[in-house]
């Protein structure tokens, strides 16, 4: 450990307590050199199918955070299945993390999904009421046909593979489901695999929508 081995300073004293406290402003050094605080980051990702939505992954699949050429320790901001694709946001601030994901201020999430079947209007009705899951009903939603067999459906909450368990409720199933809107964020013409990280402007609106 790097504070017991005496390579840790504060003020320009060495700490080998690691329960030391250190107060803003302090100047803290490992090997001499200064220790900053991270720099907060977000970044959007267009996940491929495939791609794991953890920040690392012990099998043979890659982790999204490997589509993102940056130093800083990242992490998801939930998740999408490994299967599916579209918009998903990286970020070191974990506060942030958790306002966009916390089921009590209702970010939305857009998805568009490729059917089976095409759905009748009935279908689609039952999505909008909400329905029963085995984990309990879901919230309503806001659904539209955008195509014979496809839909644009937008969810406040975030249940494990949400969508794909509401449409087999109505009898049909999802082909395909991608992601393409977080929030204010819209995934635009981001390449699949591609990544940029967002303005601070960007970031201001993720955390007024989280706010409202």
């Amino acid at each position: 450990m790097i504070i017991s081995k005496g390579r840790v300073t504060v003020g320009g004293e060495v700490v080998t307590d690691p329960a030391r406290d250190v107060e803003a402003g302090d100047d803290v050094r490992v090997d001499g050199s200064p220790v900053g605080v991270e720099a907060i980051e977000v970044w959007a990702v267009n996940k491929p199918a495939g791609v794991v939505s953890t920040a690392r992954e012990p099998g043979e699949r890659p982790a999204v955070v490997e589509l993102v050429e940056s130093a800083a320790r990242l992490y998801p901001v939930g998740r999408l299945d490994a299967d599916s694709t579209g918009l998903l946001l990286l970020t070191n601030d974990g506060a942030l993390a958790n306002r966009l994901t916390h089921p009590r201020y209702g970010v939305a999430k857009t998805y568009l999904a490729r059917l089976g079947k095409p759905p009748t209007d009935k279908d689609l009705q039952r999505l909008r009421r909400g329905v029963e899951l085995e984990d309990g009903p879901t919230a309503p939603a806001e659904v539209n046909r955008v195509a014979r067999q496809e839909i644009e459906i937008v969810l406040r909450e975030g249940r494990n593979r949400q969508v794909r368990r509401m449409v087999e409720v109505v009898g049909n199933r999802v082909v395909a489901l991608k992601r393409i809107g977080f929030g204010p964020l819209a995934l635009g013409r981001l390449a699949s695999g591609g990544a940029r990280r967002l303005s601070d402007e960007e970031i201001a609106q993720l955390w007024k929508d989280a706010e409202s």
